[in-house]
């Protein structure tokens, strides 16, 4: 399992970057979550396969339709075992 920490910034909160997220992640089979943060970026965990992780950091660049990403960093963290994806 590989386990990455994204911080995405842009338009990002008020467009359904999370609900989409949350799909997207499910589709992928990734588990993990997202969240809003205070200074108006989402920060998402990942986890998952390599191939799921490549395809969700990928389309974490553009987001969903409404949604207008300006910057993402990508970090790697430990593994920690998530069962599911949530929207926190």
């Amino acid at each position: 399992m590989i386990n990455r920490r994204i911080q995405v910034y842009g338009k990002v909160q008020g467009v359904f970057f999370r609900k989409s997220t949350y799909e997207k992640a499910l589709d992928l089979r990734i588990k993990g979550w997202v969240k809003n943060e205070a200074d108006g970026s989402v920060s998402v965990e990942i986890e998952g396969e390599l191939h799921g992780i490549l395809a969700m950091s990928s389309w974490l660049k553009s987001g969903p339709p409404l949604s207008k990403v300006t910057n993402i960093k990508i970090e790697e963290q430990e593994e920690q075992g998530y069962e599911d994806f949530k929207i926190l």
